[in-house]
């Protein structure tokens, strides 16, 4: 489930981001400036999180006129990687107060729906949750009455690959999918930039549900799992029955090897192995393979006869 908020200020979206069920996911997104609703827009779409073990991964896309290409590289966009978190904030401050003609939206993807995807029975990628992100903030733009013409994405998986599934699902649209299109699209770079704030807000402001004990001085780094300060803080908050509490995606290699070690081992089973075995309830699969055939028996009236069946005629 995804709920969708309008914001136009950091302090809008920290508000948003502290009072949410982080187990569902959850779209802030911009006024919409009428000039984008009016003139055909450009659209960039980057993501901030996608490795850590601790915290939301969060899509962005931002967009803008084409004729305001140049008003847009004045707001100093780059990638957001290479960017202090002062200067990442005061540029998404700087878009946010650009809304005459420059709109964005963000998806906070929260740990919780990361792990059911990747670890339901069909298996969903992180490379599919991400591009299906991708996806559907690019409709959303779409439906809200966003002219836009163009798309530049910046790639998950290979480029061509990528590039061919978005111009199938709409075709009506330039799109463009590149490595490192942070750094080559303006448009990319202010998507980058809203997603990476967004990401660093939800992080640094999560409540815990599980009202768990954060002695003074007790931080979890930057949420990678090659950070000591992550790895120290998964460590010392393992509950050996329920596990890690949601801010931890829990498929991660790191967060699993940790419950392999200090958390108590469980034996799941399905109903039909229960009593021992007694119930032995046939795979659905068996209902769908071809009868044995039966062996045809004579009739009574050639059997009495000594009647054969003639091989040659």
């Amino acid at each position: 489930m995804s709920v969708s908020i309008e914001v136009d200020e950091i302090g809008k979206i920290k508000n948003f981001l502290m009072k949410r069920n982080h187990a569902d996911n959850l779209v802030l997104q911009s006024p919409i400036p009428k000039v984008c609703q009016d003139e055909p827009c450009k659209l960039g779409v980057d993501e901030a999180g996608r490795g850590p073990v601790l915290g939301p991964m969060v899509y962005g896309i931002s967009y803008c006129p084409l004729s305001k290409e140049e008003d847009l590289k004045k707001l100093e966009c780059a990638d957001s990687k290479t960017l202090t978190e002062k200067k990442r904030e005061d540029i998404f401050d700087t878009l946010s107060k650009a809304n005459v003609f420059v709109g964005w939206m963000v998806e906070v993807i929260s740990p919780n729906s990361i792990c059911n995807n990747m670890l339901k029975r069909q298996k969903c990628s992180l490379n599919q949750v991400s591009q299906d992100s991708a996806v559907g903030l690019i409709q959303r733009a779409l439906d809200a009455g966003v002219n836009v013409t163009e798309v530049y994405v910046d790639t998950v998986g290979m480029p061509e690959k990528y590039q061919e599934k978005l111009s199938k699902i709409f075709p009506h649209l330039k799109i463009t999918v590149a490595k490192k299109a942070d750094s080559l699209y303006p448009i990319v770079s202010a998507a980058s930039i809203c997603a990476k704030v967004t990401r660093d807000i939800a992080v640094q402001n999560w409540v815990f549900e599980e009202k768990i004990d954060l002695p003074e001085g007790l931080a979890w780094g930057s949420g990678y799992p090659g950070d000591p300060e992550t790895v120290k803080f998964l460590k010392s908050k393992i509950d050996p029955v329920f596990g890690f509490t949601q801010l931890v995606r829990f498929s991660w290699s790191t967060a699993q090897k940790l419950l392999d070690e200090h958390a108590v081992q469980v034996d799941w089973s399905d109903e039909e192995d229960e009593d021992n075995g007694t119930k032995n309830t046939a795979p659905i699969t068996s209902f769908f393979k071809p009868a044995a055939k039966k062996a045809r028996t004579k009739h009574s009236f050639f059997v009495d006869r000594c009647l054969k069946n003639a091989e040659e005629l």
